[in-house]
């Protein structure tokens, strides 16, 4: 990832809360002849691994599990986004772009097939994401619908080597240009922009 050092999120706490709260995001890999992407949900284990883990699973059908396995893989976190309109500046010399936020974490990726392995890896993604449900649903592994349902899937973990933060918020322009933006994109009527919004005050409060 292209990452000037103004936009740099290196807060380990930090990078680990935003891929909670972004968990649905895209595996790269290679087949050595083409790239391959899967859109996925994940779940991370800050106390898994050395630097920690990525853990998910995709259906069974899905050949870039087979591709993966034991090689070093991509996954991208993304979060809110917006367009800048350069006339919200109200000088000159200026030009549009994009705020973002994304965090990149690269590891080994290591392909989990076994029972056991299995269950606990789809017992921890349902979990996660159940927790916000007035009455969480769980996973009952016990009947023969789960047991077919579990044969259509490989569950995975990929063992984090490197993160990158990117919080791209219009920090390479002074500080009041930034207020201007945040003031535009707070009057939005769309979530991703009253986000950014917020992202660059809390940057400029520091």
């Amino acid at each position: 990832m292209y990452l000037p050092r103004y936009y740099e999120v290196d807060d380990r706490e930090r990078l680990f809360q935003f891929m909670r709260d972004n968990g649905f995001g895209i595996l790269f890999s290679h087949t050595g002849d083409e790239p391959m992407a899967s859109h996925l949900p994940f779940v991370v284990d800050e106390e898994g691994g050395e630097q920690g883990l990525i853990i998910g699973h995709m259906a069974r059908a899905n050949r870039q599990w087979r591709y993966a396995d034991g090689q070093q893989v991509l996954v991208v976190f993304h979060g809110p986004h917006s367009y800048v309109s350069p006339t919200w500046y109200r000088e000159e010399d200026v030009v549009p772009t994009w705020n973002y936020v994304a965090v990149h974490a690269t590891g080994t990726f290591r392909a989990v097939g076994d029972k056991a392995g299995m269950e606990e890896n789809v017992a921890r993604l349902t979990d996660f994401y159940e927790a916000s449900q007035p009455q969480p649903w769980q996973a009952d592994f016990s009947t023969e619908y789960s047991e077919q349902m579990m044969k259509r899937v490989m569950g995975f973990e990929i063992e984090i080597t490197r993160l990158q933060g990117k919080w791209k918020l219009n920090q390479n322009h002074p500080e009041h240009r930034r207020r201007r933006v945040a003031e535009q994109l707070s009057r939005s009527s769309g979530d991703a922009d009253r986000q950014i919004a917020g992202l660059i005050e809390e940057d400029i409060s520091g």
